[in-house]
């Protein structure tokens, strides 16, 4: 088992995550704690590569399998080459999404099913779950329209695209909203669900609040509360 403390934010985009994750690391940087922050797809050069393909919005014709197929090779690098080292280290890991994202967008909002996500996470990622993860969903329409002009601004200023889902339908991301609510109705002693119109401090005192608790069972040698 991990000596370290594995915390996942999740959310749809525009949702507030980056946001949350500068802020809690600021705050665990106060109480002498420095986090490896990392994203998927993304954080090892493998994984942006794979972050490149499937967010451009010229990948349209990429099929709902390939789609999962690469989300979980850019996850189990992810876990071989930072996550797991660093567990194993005792670092307190922040990662912006995981596993629950692609139980949410490919087994909900694509509709492949929870069943093949999570018997991909078993046999790829070895199981790995994490110790706390903090799900934000605020209102849906709010969220798109927060990751569809950032997006936007992104392309502008630098250039690059990563805007391919935030072009699917609303029905899409009702899905993904209603798998996000699943999952936090399965597992609610790990996944702590931040829902609602609330202000970034709100946001933050909740996460705030949840984190400073599984330190204080860390410190106790208890993993749960």
């Amino acid at each position: 088992m991990p000596c370290g403390l594995f915390i996942t934010l999740e959310g749809l985009d525009g949702s507030g995550k980056t946001t949350q994750i500068n802020r809690l690391t600021a705050w665990l940087k106060k109480r002498g704690c420095t986090p490896l922050v990392t994203r998927q797809p993304g954080g090892t050069a493998t994984g942006e590569r794979i972050r490149g393909l499937v967010l451009d919005s010229r990948s349209a014709g990429l099929a709902p399998m390939a789609e999962m197929a690469l989300m979980f090779a850019d996850r189990a690098q992810a876990i071989a080459e930072v996550i797991r080292p660093a567990l194993d280290a005792g670092q307190i890991v922040l990662c912006d999404r995981f596993t629950d994202s692609t139980e949410a967008y490919q087994g909900g909002g694509r509709e492949l099913g929870s069943a093949v996500v999570l018997e991909l996470h078993r046999l790829l990622c070895g199981n790995l779950q994490p110790d706390l993860t903090l799900l934000l969903l605020p209102g849906l329409e709010a969220s798109l329209a927060r990751a569809r002009r950032r997006n936007q601004r992104t392309a502008d200023e630098s250039g690059s695209d990563e805007g391919r889902f935030e072009q699917e339908q609303d029905a899409f991301y009702g899905r993904v909203w209603q798998k996000y609510r699943e999952i936090a109705a399965r597992e609610p002693e790990r996944v702590v669900l931040i829902a609602g119109d609330l202000s970034v401090d709100e946001v933050q005192e909740q996460i705030v609040e949840a984190v400073a608790e599984r330190l204080i069972g860390l410190a106790a040698g208890v993993r749960n509360p």
